[in-house]
């Protein structure tokens, strides 16, 4: 019988593969047993039947040796390893996989590699209980090479990173100066950066002089960027950074160079429902607001009249440099409407335009980007018309310039003045002191309405009506009067009983002069029937 030589490394020809094991000739009158994970990776056999390995003999169970595929590549890669790191072996990162636990005593960890190393319990700052698969970092500590075994520390590791960390913040803040670093990740709340290996935060207020911003309108991962810190939380360890006090403040450079006033060239970057905002091109925006737009009061929306990514003229209309605040205009640059209305029109001009806004005094007309007002009383010579019991919104009407109110820019028009008055008719056929018949229309405390002509009606006021009594007077009664006064700006009649009364006893008091016989009371009486 062989003596079994321990711990010696021979080549093994493989002769089956089962389910649970490989058996492997050494040599010996009974083959070795290599467990199959000793031959496998990821699930898959590195060899087939008939290849040869190298095996450790590590002892024997009765007649078969004891053998091991395993320990020989480790006792390679561990050599390899050794001899690789020699110099800082100490000091020497490693990184790699937790492929198994032993219970109370530590993780394996292997590497894209193939290096195995330990790490105690002690040294993982981690909880067995779901570890493996899992991914670490690692500071070696030593290597046992009675056992072939790389021992590794992440607690060292962590313990080290947090010292380096430190003290790259500490320089870093020492100097005071922006750095330059690399976008690792954006989100919708800002973006990390790495600066020398160290992880910040630029919240999206922080990116853009113009406010908060969306990051991935501005970068994408891997652009180099300028940063400056801000904060530091050392407990946290949450590093806070800014893009924006990396550079220069625009505001401050156009401090001495724009002014409330100027005009300047714009691109339009966004719309909101109340207005627009314009780049100027140096990371400062301003709002121009919707009413700042347009002279015409009817646009609802920014975009009615705006494209974005357009360029235009604006003027300054505020600017506070502390408060980084600036509003623009763009209607102040255009002409007024009212201005251009009064070039192209004048007094009695007849206009057509669209009614706009109908209110219960009148409607308003608009009439190339201003509106004009058509009164009630200026529908028609009628004065019971009402522009809400004829028109309708936009409707387009003409109408006659009345009245042009260059300090309140004000237009006035009327419909009643492009037709003739019902006065023109009536003074064809009557005079000042005609006497006129009539019917009673409306009855007033101040006096009585008669109508007398189309359209047109007369009125009695209560000192007018003689020996008439007011309260015994009925609708649809005929009256005679006289016609003493025509309003022709206002198309209004005025009418007495009391003057026609007047002139009645002056002729009889002439006839009584020719008929001594008839008494001046009967032929008051008869008149007066």
């Amino acid at each position: 019988m062989k003596i079994l030589k321990i711990k010696k490394v021979i080549d093994g020809i493989i002769l089956e593969i089962n389910d649970d094991n490989v058996l492997v000739d050494v040599g010996q009158k009974i083959e070795g047993k290599l467990y199959l994970s000793e031959v496998t990776k990821n699930g898959k056999l590195k060899y087939n039947k008939g290849d040869i390995i190298p095996v450790m003999i590590t002892g024997s169970r009765g007649d078969r040796p004891s053998i091991s595929h395993k320990k020989v590549i480790q006792k390679i890669k561990f050599d390899e390893f050794v001899d690789k790191y020699e110099n800082n072996i100490e000091d020497t990162i490693i990184k790699g996989t937790i492929t198994s636990v032993k219970s109370k005593a530590g993780f394996i960890i292997e590497d894209d590699q193939d290096y195995e190393y330990f790490m105690p319990i002690s040294q993982s700052y981690l909880k067995t209980t779901g570890a493996i698969g899992k991914e670490v970092k690692a500071k070696v500590l030593k290597v046992n090479e009675a056992q072939n075994s790389i021992i590794v520390s992440r607690k060292k590791f962590i313990e080290d990173e947090k010292i380096s960390k430190q003290n790259k913040i500490d320089s870093i803040i020492s100097k005071d100066e922006p750095i330059k670093g690399i976008v690792k990740k954006i989100t919708s709340y800002g973006m990390f950066i790495d600066i020398g290996g160290i992880d910040g935060l630029v919240n999206y207020n922080e990116i853009s002089y113009k406010g908060p911003v969306n990051p991935s309108k501005y970068y994408k991962e891997n652009d180099e960027v300028l940063v400056r810190i801000i904060s530091y939380d050392k407990n946290k360890q949450h590093l806070s950074l800014s893009i924006k006090n990396a550079i220069q403040n625009p505001w401050e450079e156009i401090r001495d160079q724009l002014d409330i006033g100027d005009t300047i060239n714009v691109i339009v970057s966004n719309f909101e429902t109340y207005g627009a905002f314009v780049d100027l091109g140096n990371d400062i925006e301003g709002l121009l607001h919707i009413s700042e737009i347009s002279w015409s009061k009817n646009i609802k929306k920014p975009e009615e009249v705006l494209t974005l990514g357009s360029e235009i003229d604006v003027e300054v209309i505020e600017l506070d440099i502390e408060k980084r605040r600036l509003r623009v205009s763009l209607k102040n640059l255009l002409e007024k409407p009212f201005d251009k209305f009064i070039k192209n029109n004048k007094l009695g001009d007849l206009v057509k335009g669209k009614i706009s806004t109908i209110t219960d005094f009148g409607a308003f007309i608009n009439l190339d980007g201003i509106d004009g007002l058509l009164h009630n009383d200026e529908i028609s010579w009628n004065n019971n018309d009402k522009c809400k019991d004829k028109f309708t919104k936009d409707q387009e009407i003409e109408t006659k310039i009345i009245k042009i109110d260059k300090i309140k820019q004000n237009i006035s028009l009327s419909i009643k003045d492009m037709i003739p008055s019902p006065i023109d008719d009536f003074e064809k056929d009557y005079k000042i002191g005609d006497i006129v018949k009539g019917t009673i229309k409306d009855i007033k405390e101040f006096g009585v309405f008669v109508k007398i002509y189309d359209n047109l009606d007369g009125l009695i006021k209560k000192e007018d009506l003689g020996v008439l009594k007011q309260d015994e007077l009925k609708n649809g009664e005929e009256i005679e009067s006289i016609l003493f006064n025509i309003d022709r700006n206002r198309n209004r009649i005025r009418l007495s009983v009391k003057r026609l009364q007047n002139k009645k006893e002056k002729e009889i008091l002439s006839k009584v002069n020719d008929n001594s016989s008839i008494t001046l009371g009967d032929m008051i009486k008869d008149q007066l029937k």
